[in-house]
This record gives C-alpha cells, structure tokens and sequence, in this order.
C-alpha cells in the first residue's frame, strides 16, 4: 500500500468492492466533514480487488448499488465500509489526535492548587504515565473528557470556564473585536458613547493567560479586563 493512498472497501452480499482513497481526505470524509470526493479519491475506479488492479463489472456494481455512478458507489463506500491503513498512518494520525487531545485539555483545564493551565509537557507524561489509549479516528474533544478521569489520579485537574468583563478603547475597539471572537464566546457586548467596547466574554480557564496577552497585545496594554466568575 503506497504512502499517498489507502483502500476502503465495502462487502455487498458475496461480492467485495474497494476504492483508493487519500488517507486524510477519506478520514475527514469519514467523520462528517464537508470534503469534496476529488479531494478524497485517488481513482473513481471502483474494484474488486485493487490489489490486483480487478475493476468490479457494471453488472455487479448495479447489483450491489443500484447505480455504476463511481462518486455516488465511492460515497457509499467510505461512509459505510471499513478505511484500510498502514502502521505507519495510523501512528501518524494517532499522534496527531494525541497533540490536540493535549492542546484541549491545556486550554481547558487548570491545576485547581494555582487556577493556572498545566504545561502540554506535564500532561504528555501523566498521560503516558496513566496509559491512555489514542484512538485516531474519534474526536479530540469527546477522548480529552475520558483522559481528564483518568489522569485526574496523577494530576490534579479543574474543567471549567470563566467569565470575563472586557472594555477596549475607542481607537482599538474594531481591530480588538475580532481577536476577543476568535478567543471567546460573546454573551453580551454593546458600543459605548466614547466609541469604547464593552463586552462579557466566556473562555476555558486555561486560556486566561493567553486570552490577556491577546488582547493587551492588540490593545497596546490600553484594555480593561475583571473576572466575573
């Protein structure tokens, strides 16, 4: 199997079916993302054993899906049939998830001892101490909540968000806007008469740091922040 593509394969009946498809397209595929198939499919040939180069007949593909349209058989295949894999990739994308499993709970969690966020590095190795499991194929976020159980024993850890209230000046109040969306949730904001912004904002508690440093960068050190709660 080369390194630019994989095989996905369905079985109908007695009959086996299998499309070359790009790993990262067939897996963002797989997992519901909006993905163009020419992004996915190395081929729109549709095989029965593409080991061997064996094209499945129009017959059989009529047979089996009711259609010889390669993308709408392709379609059906990866969202219904099992995604091959070299050790490899599958260590690739394992570490992958593993980088944003560490990414989530560093922004979303705090040692309750200090209310400050866990180095990456720290919780790398209570993972590796507690032996967690990395599945490649599950989201980062749904497998970061079973790994916070778990390394809860080794490492001390708080999940929760706070809110803040945010006031910008008048000169950085457009530009500054658009870095507290892209690092907050919005509950409430509104334009005061002096052009300031005043707004409450929610973020993960491990983001704090980061979210201050944002936007007293963007702000020039000029910005007003309290936590609320």
């Amino acid at each position: 199997m080369s390194e630019k593509y994989t095989v996905a394969r369905l079985t109908r009946g007695s009959e086996r079916f299998e499309i070359l498809v790009h790993p990262q397209g067939a897996l963002e595929f797989r997992q519901g993302k909006e993905v163009e198939l020419s992004r996915v499919l190395f081929t729109d040939t549709i095989f029965v054993d593409a080991s061997k180069g064996m094209r499945a007949s129009e017959d059989k593909l009529k047979e089996a899906f009711k259609t010889v349209d390669p993308l709408e058989i392709a379609s059906t295949i990866l969202r219904k049939g099992e995604l091959q894999f070299t050790t490899e990739q599958r260590q690739k994308m394992a570490e992958e998830k593993r980088r944003q499993i560490v990414s989530f709970i560093s922004r979303h969690c705090v040692d309750p001892r200090s209310s400050l966020p866990h180095p990456p590095l720290r919780i790398e190795q209570a993972m590796a101490q507690a032996r967690c499991p990395i599945d490649p194929f599950r989201a980062a976020e749904e497998q970061a909540r079973e790994v916070i159980d778990k390394l809860r024993p080794i490492l001390p850890l708080r999940m929760e968000q706070i809110q803040l209230a945010v006031k910008i000046p008048p000169e950085y109040a457009a530009q500054a806007m658009g870095a507290v969306k892209s690092l907050s949730e919005i509950k409430r904001g509104e334009w005061q008469s002096d052009g300031s912004w005043i707004a409450v904002v929610e973020i993960p508690a491990g983001m704090h740091g980061a979210f201050l440093d944002k936007i007293q960068q963007v702000c020039r050190g000029s910005a007003q922040t309290k936590i609320l709660k």
